[in-house]
């Protein structure tokens, strides 16, 4: 079984039971809204990112960015590898009715996607780390379109969604992300993808 390189933080036990089945390694829950009270958890959280790094993956709802606007909040954010996974519709197993948002969490993720999303965060010890490359900068977003015009957010949304990332994350949280999952050439073709899409409708 692969393992994992840094703690992972999720935010219930369902996610953590998830991962467990695929990875090794220290996976701590928030016990979804209960970290913004818990003091403990919080404290052990901090210890954690101060020894090294730590991984946060929450589900790509409101409450996961929340819950993940928190813990970046308190954490250095040198400390901090941010995991997305994308906006798929549909619902878990165990549930009665799909989400609020319609969108599956951590927990009903395929197993194929967590390990990627993991992989190019370079968050396994399996030997693959995340390929060297090129950081994507604002000034890439502003010459691609997605930053500094009339119509970039809606763009930046689709984009997001082309690379299967959620649409939620913020303009300046991108960069980062971009660089951990595309080269500058990908994310040219996926914008434009997205722009003949858009041409064709």
């Amino acid at each position: 079984m692969i393992r994992l390189k840094y703690p992972v933080i999720v935010e219930g036990k369902y996610d953590k039971m998830k991962l467990r089945g695929m990875v090794e390694g220290e996976i701590i829950t928030t016990e979804g809204f209960r970290i913004f009270r818990d003091k403990d958890k919080l404290t052990l959280i901090r210890r954690l990112a101060a020894a090294g790094k730590v991984v946060l993956l929450t589900d790509s709802d409101r409450a996961g960015f929340r819950i993940r606007g928190y813990l970046s909040g308190a954490i250095p954010p040198e400390r901090i590898i941010q995991v997305y996974i994308p906006e798929i519709l549909g619902k878990e197993r165990r549930k009665a009715a799909p989400s609020a948002e319609g969108t599956l969490g951590v927990e009903g993720m395929p197993e194929e996607v967590l390990r990627r999303a993991l992989e190019q965060a370079g968050a396994l010890e399996d030997g693959n780390a995340p390929p060297v490359r090129e950081p994507i900068t604002k000034q890439d977003l502003f010459a691609l379109g997605l930053s500094g015009g009339p119509d970039s957010s809606t763009l930046r949304r689709l984009v997001q969604r082309e690379l299967g990332l959620p649409g939620a994350i913020s303009a300046n949280a991108l960069c980062g992300v971009l660089s951990r999952v595309a080269t500058r050439e990908e994310l040219a073709q996926a914008v434009a993808r997205v722009k003949q899409q858009l041409e064709e409708t």
